[in-house]
């Protein structure tokens, strides 16, 4: 059961100054929300992450940054791109795979250090990553 959202930021990704804006906002809701410090370091850790996937494999995107009040505190995130897609998402998902120079622990980190995780991407037409963690 998802519950609403109270607040809802929507933030660009096209530079890598605004991979910074989206781990301070990030922080700014987890606090918001009374996640411990630890959970705000997961979240931002995982937000990081999919923000620096969304400009380096997306070719840059959005991400809407919502502070979910009810039974279950906390922040949900969805990055969007439409960039090339993600033909093998399981793959993706596997430590060590990369398409890039990295070190293929970021999809997979993201999952990890999140209470939610969902991933839609079609060849082609881009991604949209959901993630959350609530306290």
């Amino acid at each position: 059961m998802r519950t609403a959202p109270t607040v809802s930021d929507v933030l660009e990704i096209r530079s890598s100054e605004d991979v910074v804006r989206v781990r301070q906002r990030v922080r700014a809701v987890a606090v918001e929300a009374g996640l411990s410090l630890v959970d705000q370091t997961k979240i931002v850790t995982a937000a990081s992450e999919l923000a620096r996937n969304t400009l380096d494999y997306g070719g840059g995107g959005t991400v809407r940054i919502e502070l979910v009040a009810g039974p279950r505190r906390g922040v949900r995130m969805q990055f969007e791109d439409q960039g090339p897609g993600i033909p093998d998402i399981a793959a993706a998902l596997r430590d060590g795979f990369t398409t890039g120079g990295g070190l293929g622990l970021g999809l997979g980190g993201a999952k990890r250090l999140s209470s939610e995780f969902a991933i839609d991407s079609t060849p082609g037409q881009g991604t949209r990553i959901t993630i959350a963690r609530f306290k």
